[in-house]
């Protein structure tokens, strides 16, 4: 009996809790049954974050199938997630957008939130842009600047918010990945000549991004501690999916939208709030979408 079939026999749940909540053959299922439904075969996954998920407009031929119809997909439930899967092409490639993601403070486990990412990487992705909205630590960021993540600082991981907790099957990747280099630099390396050759130095930057698991914002203490430690943006997303994407070899792109300042001063009477990051979102959405389209036109994939 093989290692993997033994794991799917446990009754415990004790036992259980303790694996990976989704066995390859759990997530092949999942894939398959996503590919059976479209035409399209992508090679480029998209993540869309916060007010993001208008990046949806630059695919064409689009075939869509909603997170509630997938068995076992995380449905989100916050305003600026729609929760579809968008197929299609961009720029002669094929992708799959996710419009919308979970997050950890809706009640899912790291393991489950990453789910769509090892699904994509079954349907045949090698490749992921993942895009969030996130408070601008640094103090030389401005509200509508895009950061181009270059590494980011796990800190729920330091209390063992880890997606990768668990039994590991060799056949998703290694027990001990290298995160060394979680932003693939010839990625960063185009993404950086792209917004030079479209004009968009001037709200272009790169920097580090720090996750913190939510719902609440952070605090005055918090914000000053992750700027003294070398934090220049922070958010509630993305760094599982990124640790499960280079755990499965993809090549990961990291985009962060700064949609507000983080509150450095103890005084301050002005605070941070999730309608801000929507209408940021909403901002910038024309720039990110002729970004994206543009990027994606230079991936060789």
């Amino acid at each position: 009996m093989s290692r993997q079939r033994r794991v799917s026999s446990f009754d415990d749940e004790g036992v259980r809790s303790l694996l990976t909540s989704y066995t390859y053959e759990e997530v092949e299922e999942i894939a398959n049954n996503i590919l059976k439904r479209v035409k399209c075969r992508p090679s480029l996954g998209i993540i869309c974050g916060s007010g993001l998920g208008k990046l949806a407009n630059t695919v064409t031929n689009q075939e869509i199938i909603k997170y509630n119809e997938i068995p076992g997909f995380p449905v989100s439930t916050v305003p600026g997630h729609e929760g579809k899967l968008v197929f299609g092409q961009m720029c002669g490639k094929s992708v799959v957008l996710m419009q919308g993601r979970a997050h950890c403070y809706e009640g899912y486990s790291p393991q489950k939130i990453t789910l769509p990412v090892r699904t994509m990487k079954l349907m045949g992705v090698t490749t992921l842009i993942v895009t969030n909205a996130a408070g601008g630590i640094n103090e030389n960021f401005k509200v509508g600047d895009v950061m181009i993540i270059k590494d980011h600082l796990n800190l729920a991981g330091f209390a063992g918010v880890n997606p990768l907790v668990g039994l590991n099957d060799d056949r998703f990747g290694p027990r001990f990945p290298a995160m060394s280099h979680a932003y693939d630099v010839e990625l960063r390396r185009i993404a950086k000549a792209t917004a030079t050759d479209m004009g968009f130095d001037s709200f272009f930057r790169e920097g580090v991004y720090s996750m913190m698991v939510g719902p609440s914002f952070e605090t005055v203490t918090e914000c000053r501690y992750l700027k003294l430690i070398g934090v220049d943006a922070t958010g509630m997303s993305t760094v599982p999916e990124v640790i499960v994407a280079r755990h499965c070899n993809m090549k990961v792109l990291g985009l962060s939208l700064i949609t507000n300042e983080c509150i450095m001063e103890y005084d301050a009477t002005n605070f941070a709030n999730h309608e801000e990051v929507l209408q940021t979102g909403e901002m910038r959405s024309k720039d990110l979408q002729a970004f994206v389209s543009k990027m994606v036109e230079h991936l060789s994939l």
